[in-house]
């Protein structure tokens, strides 16, 4: 495979370019609070990976609305389901064409081939592409949804034609697939390196059929971007996009004021009145589909006992963490999904701060005086968590009234993700971005007994009841009978308490009074076609 031809501008050089490219309404730079996993949106499930390695480079079949959680046509121009819930029948769109890079030069149009390899790698483990990777891959979201296993086959009918058939009626089935880690890839690419032995550079020069192409990506640096002048859609109204990964909040504050970006991710909620004051700053705001929250690894002792898990609980002191992280920009979180969300269970009631309770249970647990673990402390920001550093030393200070000794570590996102995932913390810090507006995104997703291995369940906690409520409310499409099922299962997580629940938050996305066309989304996703600087 070639290698991509690097600039040799540096990225100083570029961000002190940005205004100017920005007056000639040609390059938006946005300041990234972190850097992507890769760029093979299916293998990964986290908000800054899929805004860099899909949202602007792929298109889904089914999207959703720009600024909004309404389904609309993408790659699929039309569909149709079956009286019985069990097939879906997708007529895809004509003449959509491939990015042609310095590294793949398309020989045909998007059609039925790219779906079903896009698909059949994820529920299929013996995929030649998948056999072909080293290490061979493993492809989270399609567990944690469901996916691997409610989609029996993905068939070609003809080459603009796909029919999904499903092992059982599945009510979420459309948005899931309209969500980034669905991104529709190219066979004729994978294919390609496969036979020239590079089946691993699939998930570092990305190929795709959306608004942006990709040119290079100088790690935790830049990632850079170019308008796609054949894209289906209408070529975008910025020629260049470029995301300039900088982990530290106050140097995007410290960037944005000096437009040496047009828009910044995750921002402190101290940061926000600087900014409110800045004459060349306007904050766009929604209330978040989100949880911020601690999960307890239910396989490590003492938290696979109950009663510490209460104690844990009720040990902290939940309002002045919304004080002093939040600002105001939060609510306290007693379920695990958002108040927003349809079938939110309002008889729930948090247990509180209680430190004499909690010493209580610590005590009848066998622990009177305390124990030690870990606490681990989220080391990015994000709308669910503003400042996880200053979270977890308030709940470590917490934890120490009722004897309990935590030692905060961290790590890189990439490695945090990694080892949460593996098992290795005690207490996480971690939160959610709904990928689509339904309970199942939160309660199966995160909290299935499927979602263990692997998967985004990082308190490894399987309860069985609970999880025949929530896979049964996600086989019937009975509205009500999904209510009564979502009901329940927040009844039975929260006298279990597999996390302490935190808050949820509002997002706030700060940029350029140049920019134009910006529509924050409730899902959390960072979307730059449609976006002008004036």
């Amino acid at each position: 495979m070639k290698k991509i031809r690097l600039l040799h501008a540096s990225l100083g050089t570029l961000l002190a370019l940005g205004a100017m490219q920005a007056e000639a309404a040609k390059t938006l730079i946005y300041c990234s609070e972190g850097s992507p996993e890769g760029f093979d949106a299916a293998r990964y499930t986290t908000g800054i990976t899929f805004n860099a390695a899909a949202n602007s480079t792929h298109n889904r079949l089914v999207e959703f609305e720009r600024g909004s959680t309404r389904l609309v046509p993408g790659l699929a121009e039309k569909w149709t389901v079956s009286p019985d819930g069990l097939s879906y029948t997708f007529t895809l769109r004509k003449g959509v064409k491939f990015h042609t890079t310095a590294y793949f030069k398309p020989g045909r149009d998007f059609n039925a081939d790219d779906v079903v390899f896009t698909f059949d790698r994820m529920i299929h483990k013996d995929n030649p592409f998948n056999k072909a990777l080293k290490p061979e891959p493993t492809y989270p979201y399609a567990s944690d949804t469901g996916l691997d296993t409610d989609l029996k086959a993905v068939e070609k009918i003809d080459a603009h034609t796909v029919r999904f058939v499903l092992a059982h009626p599945v009510a979420t089935f459309l948005p899931t697939i309209a969500m980034s880690f669905a991104a529709i890839q190219s066979a004729e690419y994978a294919d390609q390196l496969i036979k020239s032995g590079h089946a691993n550079d699939f998930n570092n020069a990305p190929v795709g059929t959306g608004p942006f192409l990709f040119k290079r990506y100088d790690k935790d640096s830049q990632i850079r971007y170019a308008a796609f002048d054949q894209y289906w859609g209408g070529k975008p109204a910025i020629d260049n996009l470029i995301f300039s990964i900088t982990v530290d909040s106050a140097v995007r504050t410290q960037k944005l004021k000096a437009n040496e970006c047009q828009i910044a991710g995750q921002p402190k909620p101290e940061e926000l009145d600087t900014l409110r004051h800045a004459a060349n700053i306007k904050i766009a705001s929604q209330n978040g589909l989100n949880i911020g929250y601690i999960a307890l690894n239910t396989r490590h002792k003492p938290l696979d006992n109950r009663d510490v898990r209460r104690a844990l609980d009720m040990a902290v002191d939940k309002q002045t963490i919304l004080k002093a992280v939040y600002q105001g920009g939060g609510t306290p979180a007693v379920n695990p999904i958002p108040p927003a969300m349809w079938s939110y269970n309002k008889q729930v009631r948090d247990a509180g701060y209680n430190p004499a309770a909690a010493r209580a249970l610590l005590a009848r647990a066998g622990y009177p005086n305390g124990f030690e673990t870990t606490l681990w402390a989220l080391p990015v920001q994000r709308p669910y968590n503003p400042d996880g550093k200053k979270m977890a030393e308030l709940i470590q200070a917490d934890w120490a009234r009722i004897g309990v000794r935590a030692k905060i570590v961290s790590y890189e996102w990439g490695e945090y993700k990694k080892r949460s995932r593996n098992g290795e913390g005690d207490a996480v810090s971690y939160g959610w971005i709904a990928d689509f507006a339904d309970p199942d995104n939160f309660l199966y997703t995160l909290l299935s007994c499927e979602a263990q291995e692997g998967g985004s369940n990082l308190a490894f906690w399987c309860n069985k009841a609970f999880n025949s409520d929530v896979t049964r409310a996600r086989q019937t499409t009975n509205t009500a009978l999904r209510t009564k099922l979502y009901q329940d299962a927040q009844q039975i997580f929260k006298r279990e308490v597999p996390w302490i629940t935190i808050a949820h938050s509002v997002a706030y996305v700060p940029m350029n009074t140049h920019v134009q066309g910006f529509k924050i989304s409730p899902l959390g996703d960072m979307v730059f076609n449609g976006v002008s600087l004036k």
